[in-house]
């Protein structure tokens, strides 16, 4: 696939001007207004509501406005390009400030309780997905966790996002974590039902 030359200049369009420009431009087709619901789903099951949680590359991160309007105040926010913060600042003005960080996931440092992944590790280059996995497990505390979704379709060079597969995921992430769940959703949104797997592993 990444042997391809115009696949492999594809991925390499995905740096922080590809993703301004698709804020400027309003192509957010990856944005559906809310919080998904597999995701929704989890948070109403965390009783902890003290975690410190990151979510990286949050875009509007409605995620995050579900948590903060549940009462959970430790939430942080990743994004690479200002846009998407300054979205979330209008539409959520009491969030803290300090916990918005504009930054490349792969720089940040810090130790957190819970990932939330949401359409984040599908839209980084294929060739980066190891890497992730790595710095998931480095920034997440002891017994910490990563939850979440992915996408569950054909892998092409084509994207964002990027397709994978359930045997993909798992040459990354069982290096590093005790995979407590990965299965399709059941509870997907409708464009997206038969295409996406929900996820929790454990910190080894």
């Amino acid at each position: 696939m990444q042997g391809k030359t115009g696949k492999k200049r594809k991925m390499k369009s995905v740096n922080s001007e590809f993703w301004s420009a698709r804020y400027r431009e309003n192509k957010t087709g990856w944005d559906i207004g809310h919080v998904s619901t597999p995701i929704k789903e989890y948070i109403d099951q965390l009783g902890n509501k003290e975690l410190k949680i990151l979510i990286p590359g949050a875009g509007n991160s409605y995620e995050a406005e579900y948590l903060f309007t549940n009462g959970f105040t430790n939430v942080f926010i990743c994004d690479i390009v200002p846009e998407p913060i300054e979205n979330f600042k209008k539409r959520v003005p009491g969030f803290p400030k300090v916990q918005l960080i504009q930054k490349d996931f792969f720089s940040l440092t810090g130790t957190y309780d819970l990932i939330l992944e949401q359409t984040f590790f599908c839209a980084i280059p294929v060739e980066r997905r190891a890497k992730y996995a790595r710095k998931c497990h480095d920034l997440l505390s002891k017994d910490g966790r990563i939850a979440g979704v992915f996408f569950e379709f054909k892998l092409t060079g084509e994207g964002p996002p990027f397709g994978g597969s359930r045997e993909e995921y798992l040459t990354y992430f069982s290096k590093y974590f005790k995979i407590d769940i990965l299965e399709r959703c059941y509870n997907s949104i409708k464009p997206r039902q038969g295409n996406e797997l929900f996820f929790k592993f454990i910190k080894n």
